[in-house]
Order: C-alpha cells, then sequence, then structure tokens
C-alpha cells in the first residue's frame, strides 16, 4: 500500500489543493456542500453508497458506506467545514512553501479528507477487504459544535466496536486519545435604568450584579482538576450616567470527566438562583454541547493496536491530551473506543499560517489503511 500511496502522492496534493480553494466555513452552506458533492462522487466511483442527510441552516451530511458492507464495526468521522468565512479562499488560496501546503482548513481538516480516501483506495488496489467494515460520516457543522449532526453521529455509533476520528494529528505527529468537554453559556442580567447622577438609587444595575456573578464563576476554575471557567465577552450599559438595566457575559466552560461536568451544571444553576444587587433578574441559557473524551480501558486497547501498527510500518505512536473538542466525544461517551488525530500533521489550525506537512501524507494515509485493516481481521 505503500508504494501505491507514494506514486498517488501528487494527485493527492491536487485534491487538497481543490477542496482548500472552495470556501466552505460552517454558515456557507453552498461550499460545503460543492465539497460534499465532490467526495460523493469519488466515494461512489470506488463502490460505496453515500445517503445524504439534507439540512437547511449547514452543508447536507453525508453517511459512507460500501455497497456490500455487512454491520461494519468501525466508525469514522470527518468534517468537511472550516473556521474561515466566504473570501478566504480567494485572499490566501492553496500554496506550496518548502515541504508545507498552506491554505484555509488544508489541516483542519482538508488534507484528512483526501487522506481518508486514498487510504481506502490502497485498500481496494492491493486487494485487502477493510473498507467493508467501515460506515464514514462527514458532517458539515463540527467546527461550531455539531448542532445538527451530533444526533447523526450518535445514531450512526450504535452497534461500533472502535470510532477512528480524522482531525489532524498534533505537530509532533501525536494522536488524541483524550479530550475536554466543554460547555457554552450565556448569562443575562436584567436591571433597572436611572440616571446616575440625578437619581442613582432608583436603578438596579446590571453590571453590578453580573460582577458579581463573574466572580463566582471564576472560583469554579480548578485547573489541576482540569476544570476552567472563562468569561470570554461581556457586554451591557446604554453610557456612562446611566445604571445599566442590561448585561451578559458568554461563558467557556472546560472538564475532563463526564462528573465533573454534571457538578459543573448544578454549580450553575446554583449561582443564578439568586442575586446579590437587589432587583436584578438573572438567567442562564447554554449546554455543556461536547462531553469530555475520557481515556478510557477500551481507549487504551485500541491505542496499543494502533502502536503496534505503527511500529510495523516504521512509524512511532505517541498520543496526547488536548483541550478542544472535536466529535471523538460523542462516540467515546457512548462507550465506543475512540481513538483522534488520525490524519496528517500541520500545525496553526484556525489560523492564517495553517499548514500541512506534505511528507505525513503518505505515513498517516498508510498508517489509516493498515489500522482498518488490522481491526478488521481482528477477532
Amino acid at each position: 500500500m505503500e508504494l501505491f500511496l507514494q506514486k498517488h502522492q501528487i494527485e493527492m496534493l491536487k485534491w487538497i489543493e481543490k477542496l482548500v480553494n472552495i470556501d466552505s466555513g460552517s454558515y456557507f452552506k453552498q461550499g460545503v456542500d460543492k465539497i460534499g458533492t465532490l467526495l460523493t462522487e469519488s466515494y461512489e466511483n470506488l463502490g460505496f453508497n453515500v445517503k445524504v442527510i439534507e439540512q437547511e441552516e449547514f452543508g447536507n451530511h453525508l453517511i459512507i458506506q460500501h455497497k456490500d458492507a455487512i454491520d461494519p464495526k468501525i466508525i469514522i468521522l470527518a468534517h468537511m467545514d472550516t473556521v474561515f468565512a466566504e473570501g478566504t479562499s480567494k485572499d490566501r488560496p492553496f500554496h506550496i512553501e518548502g515541504n508545507r501546503a498552506y491554505g484555509p482548513g488544508v489541516i483542519d481538516m482538508k488534507a484528512s479528507q483526501i487522506s481518508l480516501l486514498y487510504a481506502i483506495k490502497a485498500l481496494i488496489h492491493e486487494g485487502y477487504l477493510g473498507f467493508k467494515n467501515i460506515r464514514i460520516v462527514i458532517n458539515s457543522d463540527e467546527e461550531v459544535g455539531s448542532p445538527s449532526s451530533r444526533a447523526v453521529i450518535e445514531r450512526e455509533a450504535i452497534g461500533k466496536k472502535y470510532a477512528l476520528v480524522m482531525e489532524p494529528a498534533r505537530k509532533d505527529g501525536s494522536l488524541v486519545s483524550s479530550r475536554r468537554g466543554k460547555g457554552n453559556y450565556t448569562l443575562i442580567v436584567e436591571g433597572k435604568a436611572a440616571h446616575s447622577g440625578i437619581e442613582p438609587e432608583k436603578g438596579r444595575s446590571a453590571i453590578e450584579e453580573l460582577a458579581h456573578k463573574i466572580i463566582q464563576l471564576y472560583e469554579l476554575s480548578d485547573h489541576e482538576k482540569g476544570i476552567s471557567v472563562n468569561v470570554g465577552m461581556i457586554e451591557g450599559g446604554s453610557s456612562a450616567n446611566t445604571v445599566s438595566d442590561h448585561a451578559e457575559a458568554q461563558v467557556d466552560i472546560r472538564m475532563i470527566a463526564i462528573d465533573q461536568a454534571e457538578r459543573l451544571e448544578e454549580k450553575l444553576e446554583e449561582i443564578c438562583s439568586s442575586t446579590g444587587v437587589s432587583g436584578t433578574t438573572v438567567s442562564l441559557e447554554g449546554e455543556m454541547n461536547r462531553p469530555p473524551m475520557e481515556k478510557n480501558k477500551k481507549t487504551r486497547a485500541l491505542l496499543r493496536i494502533i502502536q503496534d501498527v505503527g511500529d510495523e510500518i516504521g512509524v512511532e505512536i505517541e498520543d496526547t491530551a488536548t483541550g478542544g473538542g472535536s466529535d471523538a466525544s460523542f462516540t467515546s461517551t457512548l462507550g465506543v473506543a475512540t481513538i483522534d488525530g488520525l490524519g496528517p500533521v500541520g500545525g496553526n489550525a484556525h489560523s492564517e499560517k495553517e499548514y500541512l506537512e506534505i511528507y505525513t501524507l503518505v505515513e498517516r494515509s498508510l498508517l489509516l489503511a493498515t489500522i482498518i485493516e488490522r481491526l478488521s481481521t481482528k477477532r
């Protein structure tokens, strides 16, 4: 398979260039669906059936499985959307500098899409049958928390034994074996406006109450235990000489264990159940939208298999934990052995300097193909 992939590396890069130069921000449905159409045609040409899950707000999701597959035990997750606005690819098109390729979404995760496609092509070319043991779910809203695709992923993960997630490998090549869970909330305070010079005593400051709440929120952080609370944005008031009647804060919460998430939700409700400034009211909107991906017994066992595969093909496999979220959390929470970061190596995702290490295209595609075949023949 390695020789096949080496012969097709230039072709793979041309494919990545094509995808990178199509804007596919999460809310740019037209661009995401264009990516989906190209992938659909490619998989159908390989004998796969593609089910399109139509969406109104986001791009359509794809469920892909070979026509001869019977109850596959491996689910593979990938996403088509990026964080970049329409027009970004025109301003910063795909280009190569030295051993790296650059462009919006090149590593997160358009290179992964092509790595997966060519891993499957390599399996087919060499006469292996592992491609019949996979179900691929490609969604269109991962970068905004997978609001429309979470249910699809969880449904398709039922009965699966392994989950392989195509987020890029870390800069040092490490795979991801655990991720922190994530919650997004908006804390809203309503007060009563008044002139701060003429009759301040008649006002009820929403900003003052919000200030108390922010201090309470930060007190929930326990970095040694992997819990962090961050108020990233605040707004409120209308002028410096007016007691504010409205204020709100955007809150990001991270944790490493399911039971921590449950306790944090209880604490949030407790904080918002009373006020320190008489005459104000507090409400909380949002949810824990990604559970933590914990490094459990099943994940450790899958990681050992992948490391054995790496040893066989000459790729040293290390694993790491990360604070960022991904769809791996959904399969892991359902009890499916999950490893993330199986895409090529790169870095600076979500920035103007996002890059792909070109030499890892063949290496990581071979790793993925060999993992699929190994898991498919494992009893």
